[in-house]
């Protein structure tokens, strides 16, 4: 535990990327592989269930040190990190009798301590916690708060992890990232699985990593000649690889995996059926898209169907799906990832034409001889459902991760609003004594509805400014979120809108942001919702 909260201080004090992939370098190389394990787990998103609330630790804490609840929040506000408060205000291990801190492995924390907790009756969760506060030196009290209260994040992007795990393992960090998208678990011997030269034996339910578009700032011109490139459409779907493999004289496997890491089988019953249509040892690569009558019905109806696992799709015609593929990763259990993409393309077009499987279509190419005749059909995106267009350098090889060069999303810009900001939150991590979560709303019949909540567009200056603005206008509290008063207006940019039941407002934003702070303008000169639900009536035709 003291190595591993060593490693996240390390990682939290810089922003140099070398450093940060030294520190995890030199981690794998030192580490005990059972504590490695768990360390690699977390590091690449992998919490562990919540076992304690904030409230728990709070109302603990203060019994445990005699201070009162009112001063412990007070210390939070201050501080900005319920963790890091506990962790400060609470004795040290010699000052509470117990002499010197005890040393766990980290593995031995998470398995015998953490994991547990959420199966506790609360009496023994607050018992086994206090013992914990009086065996850890503070700032592991402080990633034992973070880990128990599923709160565990780190300032360490995953390829970071990946490519130090792989510098350790000395073997290439795509072969790496492909190895940590299986089926695995924070063990010694799966670790061990992992870093072998020779591998593990292949899991048929493996994907590739995913290749990622840059998006495309500068005019289309900057890339070169036009006819270099492909163009497709941009899909608003759920990006997925829908795979088929197996050997004799075992059944095939048959699974889609989202680019989240979470096979999504279950919520698309037909699109796996559509799969096994398909020759053993394919794996292609696409989007999941809601669609009806040669086009597609927009996100809003595709989270329809993820909350309907394990449901036959036939109970469900409103919302049809199919798998909309643009690249073809493997073939008769052939990677295909470094032929060209103009040749991947022709071998998934003739693989998709001799395979009458309905659920499956390729995506068609956008003609156009020039960039100015590409950019006439991206303007008309919104009428189509889609987010504009992909361009696909002719001899690019399927990369890993977003390398920058060859694959550009184009899309289509943001539709936006102007709001008030109505509620402010603390934010997390390095802003967590800052109000910077903020609630949105516009204007409905004389009052304030709310429409999103935004947390990315500001500038840290800006940040500041608004930060006093608001605790100097702050008019009720309601737990951790402040109501201001409505005085504040900002320009939001987002994708879509579609319609929602948990909203008051009858709407939601999708992905919204901050893209100006309007100082000319008064909450009184704030957009109406019924701007929103044109918005939403347009989208619908």
């Amino acid at each position: 535990m003291k190595r591993f909260t060593r490693l996240y201080d390390e990682l939290d004090a810089t922003t140099r990327t070398s450093e940060k992939e030294a520190a995890l370098e030199a981690y794998f190389r030192e580490a005990p592989p059972a504590d490695a394990a768990w360390a690699l787990a977390l590091l690449t998103g992998r919490r562990p269930r919540r076992g304690v609330s904030p409230r728990q630790l709070r109302d603990w804490a203060a019994e445990h040190t005699g201070l009162p609840a009112w001063l412990i929040d007070e210390c939070y506000d201050a501080v900005g990190d319920l963790s890091e408060t506990i962790a400060l205000l609470l004795p040290r291990c010699d000052e509470a009798g117990t002499g010197r801190a005890v040393e766990y492995p980290l593995h031995r924390v998470i398995n015998e301590f953490v994991a547990p907790l959420a199966s506790m009756a609360e009496p023994q969760k607050r018992g086994l916690i206090v013992r914990l506060w009086q065996e850890l030196e503070p700032r592991q009290r402080y990633i034992l708060h973070k880990l128990i209260s599923g709160s565990f994040r780190v300032g360490a992007a995953r390829r970071l992890v990946v490519r130090a795990l792989a510098r350790v393992a000395e073997i290439e960090p795509a072969l790496m990232e492909h190895r940590l998208l299986g089926s695995w678990l924070p063990t010694a011997q799966d670790l061990a699985a992992l870093m072998s030269p020779a591998g593990a034996a292949d899991d048929p339910a493996r994907p590739y990593p995913f290749f990622l578009a840059s998006q495309l700032d500068d005019p289309p011109e900057t890339l070169g000649e036009r006819a270099e490139w492909l163009a497709e459409w941009k899909w608003d779907g759920i990006r997925a690889q829908l795979i088929h493999r197996g050997a004799a004289p075992g059944p095939s496997t048959a699974v889609l995996w989202t680019r989240g890491e979470e096979i999504a089988s279950g919520a698309f019953p037909e699109l796996v059926a559509a799969a096994r249509e398909f020759p053993v040892g394919t794996v292609l690569d696409g989007e999941v898209l809601a669609w009806e009558r040669g086009a597609p019905l927009g996100f809003a109806a595709l989270q329809r169907r993820l909350n309907r696992v394990g449901v036959i799709p036939s109970l469900f015609p409103d919302v049809p799906v199919i798998f909309m593929a643009y690249d073809l990763l493997e073939l008769e259990g052939t990677d295909q990832r470094a032929v060209p993409f103009e040749e991947r393309r022709a071998r998934l077009e003739a693989l998709v034409e001799r395979v009458p499987e309905p659920h499956v279509l390729v995506s068609p190419l956008v003609e156009g001889a020039t960039w100015d005749e590409l950019g006439k059909h991206r303007a008309g995106s919104r009428d189509k459902m889609v987010e504009g267009l992909m361009l696909k350098r002719i001899g690019s090889r399927y990369g890993v991760g977003r390398t920058r060069g060859d694959w550009w999303k184009w899309k289509i810009e943001p539709l936006t609003i102007d709001a008030v900001l109505t509620g402010a939150q603390r934010g997390t991590g390095k802003r967590a004594s800052l109000l910077t979560d903020y609630t949105f709303s516009v204007w409905r019949a004389g009052e304030l509805v709310p429409i999103a909540k935004a947390y990315s567009g500001l500038t840290d200056e800006e940040i500041l400014a608004v930060d006093a603005l608001l605790r100097g206008a702050t008019i009720e509290r309601r737990g951790p979120v402040r109501i201001v008063r409505p005085e504040l207006v900002f320009e939001l940019a987002f994708e879509g809108v579609q319609e929602s039941g948990r909203h008051r407002s009858g709407v939601a934003l999708r992905f919204p942001r901050i893209s100006r702070w309007r100082r000319d303008k008064r909450a009184a000169d704030a957009d109406s919702l019924d701007v929103l639900l044109a918005m939403l009536r347009a989208a619908k035709r």
